[in-house]
């Protein structure tokens, strides 16, 4: 799945991703650190996996977007 970073802070290394219809939804260290980045920019285009219900989606990975 694909989102924009939306907020993001170094200190707790957890922030927010927008969804493509705009929906915000958190992310936490555990799935920041899953992918493997050093920082995120708002407005960068990341892929999440995600897993629970569509209406309360848990992030469990952040990764760059890469074609």
């Amino acid at each position: 799945m694909q989102a924009t970073a939306y907020t993001y802070d170094p200190d707790t290394r957890s922030g927010q991703v927008l969804l493509d219809d705009g929906t915000p939804v958190p992310f936490d260290a555990p799935a920041f650190d899953a992918g493997g980045l050093r920082l995120l920019r708002p407005g960068q285009r990341v892929r999440i996996e995600v897993e629970g219900p569509r209406d309360a989606p848990r992030i469990t990975l952040v990764t760059l977007q890469t074609f």
